[in-house]
């Protein structure tokens, strides 16, 4: 019997869609089935280009369904853009291969800035372009200053008939090699500022854009690019100004959330292998699973392995649910991208250690699982970066919540409009939170959920008597240490949040937050360490270290959950 709680072709029947959802979902996963694993494998050894995966798109209207918001879709009544979906096909494809989920983000991010434009006739262009089958590429980041978009060197000098012409090159860009519409950042010669900040369409195919090398080894296309006079009209353009620069924030705001549910995908491909191999694998007259320690290893992969997706499945609600006087979503955004995508390196980790040699060899997924997962926390900013964003909304979710109405799960078929008009990129240390304790107060009686609050609200009272001052928050090595403790605490409050709706066994949510404990207890360690910690910072550390409760039962129902899904799911060769 297939687990509820992880995605299994074999039984995958998405019917919480509508009917062209669901079609379209099934569709990509049989395109890969059929396809087969030994051809996977193949095209990822050998760096192909992904024009056979693209072609299927593109035959099926997959990206321009899901990826044309409902006010470009020209009557389309399928196609919209819903978080929920791309969601799920962010995980479909993250099961098959981050090289197909790159095309696909990076489109996302591409368009971006153009649905965001007031320009209708780019809009129109774009939207036409996603019919025809088109990839798209955000132009952002530069070989000398990277993301930092105010040290642009994309130049724009007016032409003298009110365009410009662009000269300069972008670095890391994925899809710059095929795009037929690139979003390139830059800014004009004449003007100082951020008044002079441009965002622009640019095409792959126009002459005046060279495509210098792919600078990564890979079948992503991950490319340098370089604009020599390349003319800009005004129908090119899509942002100036400071709304240039609010685009490329909101932009990534969008963009960066796809990374959490493409970690799940890798993460339950890698668990079916590893799983069964283990099972498999005799040693020493026994099974590896028989082994105390091995068991202990899979069964914290598999029970971070379902935080990771509860988190990021209840963080896309407060994502569709957003708007200008709810913007919790951008404190949940960089908790998917930062906290969940590092949870996805310690279960492949956890299960690497049991599988050892295996997860090297060349006819597995792990072996190339165990190399993208890596990525992921690295794109769309470090984790550093995102840990320091999400220190900015610590204060007031801790300790300051105001009164919202319960956000639904969303799964209904509507389109998620407020992505494109999330306006100015600034004002987060106003954004306000609900109470967080409510959903540990419903799973109280769960002995490390109780324990796991204990830490918790230490937290909450070394926020605000023993917070660093104004010479510690110029410590960021010090500041990181407290944002992993209070990412843990978001982390569980939306796992406790998703727990109810979906049902999920008591037994995995309990073993789960045995896990939270334990990680508490380092960071809260860590922090003790630290040069510049103060004496009762230091005492507060150690004070809040915990000893999750322990239950050999509880742990040996799960370990069945575990142990089942040996042979659950085999690719098809």
């Amino acid at each position: 019997m297939a687990d509820p709680l992880l995605f299994n072709p074999r039984t995958y029947d998405p019917e919480h869609f509508d009917p062209e959802t669901r079609r379209l979902l099934r569709a990509t996963v049989d395109w890969f089935e059929s396809r087969g694993k030994r051809r996977l494998i193949e095209d990822y050894r050998t760096r192909a280009w992904l024009a056979d995966f693209l072609s299927f798109a593109a035959r099926e209207g997959l990206f321009a369904t899901f990826l044309t918001p409902a006010s470009e879709n020209g009557g389309r009544q399928d196609a919209r853009w819903d978080t929920a979906r791309i969601a799920a096909l962010n995980e479909i494809l993250g099961f098959y291969g981050l090289d197909y989920w790159y095309a696909w983000q990076v489109t996302i991010l591409g368009l971006g800035p153009v649905w965001q434009s007031g320009n209708a006739a780019a809009r129109a262009r774009a939207a036409e372009l996603l019919s025809q089958g088109e990839v798209f590429a955000f132009g952002l980041s530069e070989k000398a200053h990277g993301a930092d978009i105010y040290s642009t060197d994309m130049l724009l000098e007016p032409d003298g008939e009110g365009g410009f012409r662009a000269n300069g090159s972008k670095y890391y860009i994925g899809n710059g090699n095929a795009a037929g519409l690139v979003s390139v950042f830059g800014r004009r010669t004449d003007v100082e500022g951020a008044d002079g900040y441009v965002f622009f369409a640019a095409d792959s195919r126009h002459p005046a854009y060279h495509v210098v090398k792919n600078v990564v080894d890979s079948s992503k296309y991950v490319s340098e690019f370089r604009l020599e006079d390349y003319p800009v009209g005004p129908r090119d353009v899509l942002h100036t100004g400071r709304a240039a620069f609010d685009a490329a924030l909101n932009t990534v705001n969008v963009g960066k959330f796809n990374l959490c549910t493409a970690s799940v995908g890798i993460c339950e491909h890698a668990m079916y292998e590893a799983v069964t191999h283990a099972r498999n694998r005799i040693l020493y007259g026994r099974p590896v699973t028989a082994f105390p320690h091995v068991r202990r290893a899979l069964t914290d992969a598999y029970v971070r392995l379902a935080g990771m997706k509860l988190f990021s499945d209840r963080a896309a609600d407060y994502f569709r649910s957003a708007g200008p006087d709810d913007r919790r979503y951008l404190l949940f955004n960089p908790m998917t991208k930062m906290k969940v995508t590092t949870e996805g390196e310690k279960v492949v980790d956890l299960m690497w250690d049991v599988i050892a040699a295996k997860g090297f060899e060349k006819d597995t997924y792990f072996a190339q699982a165990a190399v993208e997962i890596r990525s992921l926390p690295k794109l769309e900013g470090t984790v550093h970066v995102n840990l320091a964003l999400i220190l900015k909304f610590m204060r007031n979710h801790l300790l300051d919540p105001a009164a919202y109405e319960p956000v639904p799960t969303r799964l209904d078929a509507a389109d998620d409009a407020f992505l494109f008009r999330q306006g100015p990129a600034r004002g987060l240390g106003s954004v306000r939170f609900h109470d967080w304790r409510p959903a540990f107060d419903a799973y109280a009686h769960l002995p490390n959920v109780g324990r796991f609050r204990e830490q918790a609200d230490a937290l909450c009272e070394f926020v605000a008597t023993d917070a660093p001052d104004e010479e510690q928050s110029r410590d960021l090595d010090l500041l990181l240490a407290v944002g992993r403790l209070f990412a843990l605490v978001v982390h569980g409050q939306l796992i406790l949040e998703q727990a109810g709706p979906t049902g999920l066994d008591e037994d995995v949510l309990d073993e789960l937050f045995a896990v939270l404990v334990r990680d508490f207890s380092a960071h809260a360690v860590e922090l003790h360490g630290k040069d510049s910690a103060t004496p009762r910072q230091q005492a507060w550390a150690l004070d809040a270290v915990r000893r999750p409760v322990a239950d050999d039962a509880r742990s040996a129902r799960v370990w069945e959950r575990v142990e089942a899904l040996s042979g659950a799911y085999e690719m098809a060769p």
